[in-house]
């Protein structure tokens, strides 16, 4: 575990507590969300669950708000081959997704990310409390009992990270893109990598998701039935000094996306809503706000001095604010009331 994280920022895992059919279920339900407030948010009608205010922590992102950090400098220095450069634009555009964001496990009390939970209309959607949280916490497990053996791989207590991660803003946060109003080309996810300790994904409907390796080769992810992928996110490189690097990935429309869509509009599942969307089965789990994620004393024999100084003390909350301020994810209250 250990060493698959460090060489490739990335594992499948197979979980005998985890039902695909709840990640059906779920990749169902987040389907028809995303076309009926894609609907009414294309005619210019108001889409309740959309809660800038709140950094978009919770409830629904439309599409072109998220952008990925530019990383022209780094990408220019790599000089990749053309079969590993991204093929999302070197200067990031805004991404043609959509996501919702859902609350995982508790926050403890007076945290400053605590926002209130949003629930779609309840007529529409009367089971959307059991099947986020029944696919969420399925997510929530595995990833902890992840975080445990990657610590014993690292030689260090196996509650090392699962300790910090206790209350932390754990994220069921899955991505909708609409399939027949983009094409081929378009960027659901520019080249990034995600502010988490870990980011954990079930199977799609659709490709789409490449991945980066620590050795700088792109690869086309296929998840295999009844597998889950996990990938470490910045909060990981930091706290392990750099032994865990971010992983870098993109999600694009591919021409294996479109053959996809062909396929499934010859052959729709019953009650299909009127439009195809391609939904991330996707969770990101944190550390706690106050933990501090410079590197872990207990991992100095994983990197050097050198390496540690490249990660000064600050805590998770202080990181995930510095990244979503990069990327255009914060929301600036006054300004807004001002206006």
């Amino acid at each position: 575990m250990a060493e698959c994280f460090h060489n490739f920022g990335i594992i499948l895992i197979r979980d005998p507590r985890v039902n695909m059919r709840d990640n059906e279920q779920y990749i169902d339900l987040m389907e028809d969300y995303f076309a009926s407030a894609g609907e009414k948010f294309y005619q210019g009608e108001k889409v309740d669950e959309i809660k800038p205010e709140f950094h978009y922590q919770v409830g629904a992102t439309p599409e072109n708000i998220e952008m990925a950090r530019c990383h022209r400098e780094m990408l220019t220095d790599l000089a990749l081959s053309e079969a590993d450069t991204p093929g999302s634009p070197v200067e990031p555009v805004l991404d043609a997704k959509w996501r919702f964001m859902w609350k995982i496990g508790e926050r403890p009390q007076g945290a400053s990310d605590d926002f209130p939970q949003v629930i779609p209309d309840a007529e529409q959607y009367p089971d959307w409390e059991i099947k986020m949280n029944t696919w969420g916490e399925k997510l929530h497990s595995a990833i902890f009992t992840v975080a445990e053996m990657a610590a014993l791989g690292m030689g260090v207590e196996k509650s090392a990270f699962t300790n910090r991660m206790q209350g932390g803003a754990h994220l069921l946060a899955p991505t909708g893109s609409d399939l027949e109003k983009n094409d081929v080309g378009a960027v659901f996810a520019g080249f990034h990598y995600d502010i988490s300790f870990m980011t954990i994904h079930g199977k799609s409907r659709y490709p789409g998701l490449y991945v980066w390796t620590r050795d700088w080769k792109k690869k086309a992810v296929k998840i295999p039935e009844g597998c889950l992928l996990l990938q470490s996110g910045l909060s990981f490189q930091h706290i392990t000094g750099g032994y865990v690097l971010a992983g870098y990935h993109e999600v694009v429309y591919s021409q294996g996306t479109k053959d996809a869509f062909l396929r499934r509009q010859a052959n729709p599942r019953p009650n299909q809503p009127s439009t195809q969307w391609r939904v991330s089965s996707t969770m990101f789990t944190h550390f706690r706000n106050d933990v501090d994620v410079s590197p872990m004393p207990e991992l100095s024999h994983l990197y050097t001095p050198e390496e540690a100084r490249k990660y000064p003390r600050m805590t998770a909350f202080e990181i995930l604010m510095q990244e979503l301020s990069a990327t255009g994810m914060t929301f600036d209250q006054n300004a807004t009331n001002s206006e």
